[in-house]
């Protein structure tokens, strides 16, 4: 044993030594001189030196085009090999260029991104596919955007009211023909209730002035931001003033009496009025339905859900249910709906009472307009979400039915 390892090792070593240098001067030089050609896709597309007023379409912030490349290239095999598309970037000089010119890539336009990556010498060829770029007149301008309606559901004990305000701008710059076209059309931002939660409704609740019932969630700074991919890569910040206002209002899911009877009409499609109208048909006395001095009445104790005290205080005389009497084949039951009378007169007399005696310091610090928009955005919701129920768990509902031109109104069952 001893003599097979003198005879490897220590033999002629002198020789071997030498021998196994070359060998690795020889791979050295072997694998520095391999080449290899390979497809690199998604390089990214710096643009400098733009002249001043110009930009290209396309172009990110930080100068990058939202277009990228896909590179053929040709060097040393170790180098090709280790490249991936987060290790390039090719750089274009716009200076002195005409407004639409064919760029041209070579060596000198590709930069490494990665400090452990030497490209200097190691690429000796860059194929790619023509290139245009053109340059347009840099613009600033505001686009619109439009709060839409939210989607998701209110936490529990509490209602979803409305957001405010509805529409926003945005001063954005970019290509003259990109604003253009996005001043023609609204960019939209939808919030998700469910990213609200009881709690925070709870202690805004607990800190609102005199009991509000209305409890405004003001939107977080990280919400107020809008993705334009045609213009940023990362989403924008919303610079109007008015954002600072933003807020989801909620009210909290409480029965309020309506306390006051509740008035009957009858509505005749003019398509009918041959075969129904108020001289032939008319509406019956029952348990649900009484008549005082000629006029039908509902005085079942009836409470209203998703306003505020004072909105109900303000139109619980003026609230009539309107029945449709246009009969449908494919349903026997009439179709109806609440309605307000002289809803515009109410509108002021609601928005009147707080403009001159508003418990809300958020609302107090609003300049007059834009409270008195708020007040009536607000107003116009109690009426869209307005509800009649018997108890916290039963929606009062009709079953109205019409034979031999009477109208007969039954309170309908199994409404939960």
């Amino acid at each position: 044993m001893k003599t097979l390892l003198h005879k490897i090792f220590i033999e002629h070593w002198s020789r071997k030594l030498i021998a196994v240098i070359l060998s690795v001067i020889i791979w050295l030089v072997v694998n520095h001189t391999l080449t290899s050609t390979r497809n690199i896709n998604n390089v990214p597309v710096r643009i400098i030196h733009l002249p001043q007023g110009k930009t290209v379409e396309g172009i990110q912030p930080n100068g990058r085009l939202a277009k990228k490349l896909t590179l053929t290239i040709t060097g040393n095999k170790a180098l090709i090999d280790e490249l991936t598309p987060s290790d390039l970037e090719v750089v274009i000089d716009a200076s002195e260029k005409p407004d639409e010119w064919i760029a041209t890539i070579t060596k000198k336009n590709l930069v490494s991104l990665n400090p452990e990556i030497e490209i200097g010498n190691g690429i000796s060829r860059i194929y790619y596919p023509n290139f245009v770029i053109r340059m347009t007149k840099l613009i600033t301008d505001q686009i619109p955007i439009v709060i839409t309606q939210p989607i998701g559901e209110a936490p529990r004990g509490y209602q979803f009211l409305d957001v405010w305000p509805y529409h926003l701008s945005l001063t954005v710059s970019g290509p003259e023909e990109v604003v253009k076209r996005l001043k023609l059309k609204e960019q939209r931002i939808t919030f998700n209730l469910n990213d609200i939660s009881k709690s925070q409704l709870d202690e805004l609740s607990i800190k609102s002035e005199a009991n509000s019932e209305v409890i405004s969630y003001f939107v977080p700074e990280q919400w107020k931001q809008i993705n334009i991919p045609i213009l940023s890569d990362a989403p924008i910040e919303i610079d109007d003033p008015q954002a600072k206002a933003l807020r989801i209002d909620f009210i909290r899911c409480n029965l309020l009496p309506v306390n006051a009877p509740i008035q009957l009409s009858l509505f005749f499609p003019s398509k009918n009025l041959k075969n129904l109208n108020p001289e032939n048909t008319s509406l019956i006395s029952n348990k649900l339905v009484e008549f005082r001095n000629g006029t039908p009445l509902i005085s079942y104790p009836l409470y209203a859900n998703g306003v505020d005290s004072l909105f109900l205080q303000i139109v619980r005389e003026m609230i009539e249910i309107v029945i449709i009497v246009d009969p449908k084949t494919d349903k026997k039951a009439l179709d109806w709906s609440v309605q307000f009378v002289n809803p515009r007169q109410l509108e002021d007399k609601y928005v009147e009472s707080l403009m001159s005696d508003v418990s809300d310091q958020d609302i107090r610090l609003m300049q007059p307009t834009l409270r008195e928009e708020y007040l009536r955005n607000r107003f116009r919701s109690y009426m869209n979400h307005f509800q009649m129920l018997r108890d916290e768990d039963d929606k009062f509902d009709l079953d109205i039915s019409l034979s031999d031109q009477k109208i007969d109104v039954i309170e309908a069952v199994n409404t939960k």
